[in-house]
């Protein structure tokens, strides 16, 4: 898939490094806290002549909401332009909300606040590019790179080498593979070298002075791991073993443990514990805070909906919310007609059944503004999968594979479909086939940063998109 949000973002954990250098990972996970302290602190001394309690306090609580920084190394110019930016802006917005809440930004010198408001995502750019700049530097300052050795010419072992030899930072050399099979049965000979069988691994590995071997054998073929690893005891290999497993399109894949036993996740929700409450308070003070704003507007809209037709001011639809369950969605009737049945019609282009006022409704997404009544519910989140009517589950789960997926999370307002190009009508198969791959991705790539993206670039796109009928 090429429209991935990894492209845009990761999260801060060191297996979403795009890299496998760890010297660079910790200079990309200390480099934008580290640009916010040292703005601050060079405006402290500036107009305070010192650096006074309430500023180191600031830049501690400025670190520790920032940190880990997000890796930026093989993104585009733009990409981290706007990766600074919303960034800067949601770590901006939480910093100030907090100091008007408890009174603390009297402690502050409001020309200090107002130049770090431009100064700290300034800083957070020329350190990135000074890192850009001299990371090949630094990895060739950092010696020799790791010789590796992959045993198991199959898929998963050729997209490993692929990655080993195209990664631009990465600290590993690969060397070739190791595999016992006649050559007519490998997924790719001549690709890479094939440098022997596994029987003659233990010279292989000290011919070629190997330093790490990755297994990437199938998890049926216990005798034979056995019979590597007691082969590879007389020397000093770091040995990984890559599952099989790892083929299948993992979501939010990661190792962890159960009363003691490791496991691994193969399919799972993003949002579980601190990243969980992350969520649902951004969730809750961003709906309060439009709600606030637009609670006049909606008044306008509800007694407009009221006196141009007739039928109830709110439109409520059963949909599909977290885990599958049934939730009534809340929305301002823009059409004729109020379906929730066994079938329900999609709106289409100059579709009769839209009311004159909910062609703009629709055009504008201004039906849209109860649902963050439904967000404040906790049934919604701002930011998330767009929920279907359920007509439209019980028929799209039957024809796309791993459709059911996406409710693994709330359903959204807006999503990661809909800012590219999945917004409105699903006409065909493949259309809807579009929408769940791009909502799998944000389940596989989700971070606070990528919501608030996705936020600014759906209010860019509600502004001159035209294909919500």
């Amino acid at each position: 898939m090429t429209h991935t949000a990894s492209s845009f973002v990761k999260r801060g954990e060191a297996q979403a490094r795009p890299h496998d250098n760890k010297l660079l990972d910790l200079l990309e996970a200390l480099l934008s806290p580290t640009a916010l302290v040292l703005s601050l602190w060079s405006l402290a001394w500036y107009y305070e002549g010192e650096l006074p309690p309430a500023y180191l306090l600031l830049s501690v609580f400025a670190f520790s909401i920032t940190f880990p920084g997000q890796p930026r190394l093989l993104m585009s110019d733009g990409a981290v332009l706007i990766d600074v930016m919303t960034g800067w802006l949601w770590a901006a917005f939480l910093l100030y909300f907090t100091g008007f809440a408890t009174g603390y930004l009297r402690e502050f010198s409001q020309k200090a606040l107002w130049a770090w408001l431009w100064l700290a995502p300034l800083t957070d750019l020329l350190l990135t590019m000074l890192l850009r700049q001299g990371a090949a530097l630094l990895v060739t300052l950092q010696g020799p790179k790791a010789r590796a050795l992959i045993i198991g010419m199959n898929g998963q072992g050729l997209e490993l080498a692929r990655k080993l030899s195209t990664s631009r930072y990465s600290r590993i050399e690969l060397v070739g593979f190791a595999d016992s099979r006649d050559r007519s049965r490998l997924s790719a000979s001549g690709e890479f070298p094939l440098l022997g069988d596994v029987e003659g691994l233990l010279q292989l590995v000290q011919a070629r002075h190997v330093q790490i071997i990755y297994m990437s054998l199938p998890m049926a073929a216990q005798p034979r791991i056995l019979h590597i690893l007691d082969a590879l005891k007389d020397t000093t290999v770091s040995i990984y073993f890559v599952p099989d497993m790892f083929v299948t399109d993992l979501i939010q894949g990661r190792s962890s443990s159960v009363c003691g036993i490791p496991v691994i996740s193969v399919c799972e929700s993003p949002f579980r514990g601190i990243d969980g409450v992350v969520k649902r308070v951004s969730d809750f003070v961003f709906s309060l805070i439009i709600l606030l704003l637009v609670s006049p507007v909606m008044l306008v809209i509800a007694a407009a909906v009221k006196f141009t037709s007739p039928g109830p001011v709110i439109f409520k639809q059963r949909r599909y919310g977290l885990d599958g369950e049934e939730i009534l969605v809340y929305k301002f009737r823009s059409m004729t007609v109020t379906e929730d049945g066994q079938v329900v019609q999609q709106a289409r282009k100059n579709d009769q059944r839209v009311t004159p006022l909910g062609v703009i409704l629709r055009k504008t997404s201004l039906d849209e503004l109860p649902q963050f009544i439904n967000v404040l519910q906790g049934r919604m989140s701002i930011v998330g999968p767009r929920p279907h009517a359920v007509a439209h589950n019980e028929l799209y789960r039957k024809l796309i594979k791993g459709y059911m997926v996406r409710h693994k999370v709330k359903p959204g307002i807006t999503g990661w479909a809909q800012v590219n190009g999945y917004r409105g009508e699903t006409a065909t198969l493949e259309q809807m086939e579009g929408r769940i791959d791009y909502d799998l991705d944000y389940l596989r790539n989700w971070s606070l940063r990528l919501d608030i993206h996705i936020i600014l670039k759906t209010v860019r796109l509600v502004m001159r998109d035209q294909k919500a009928y």
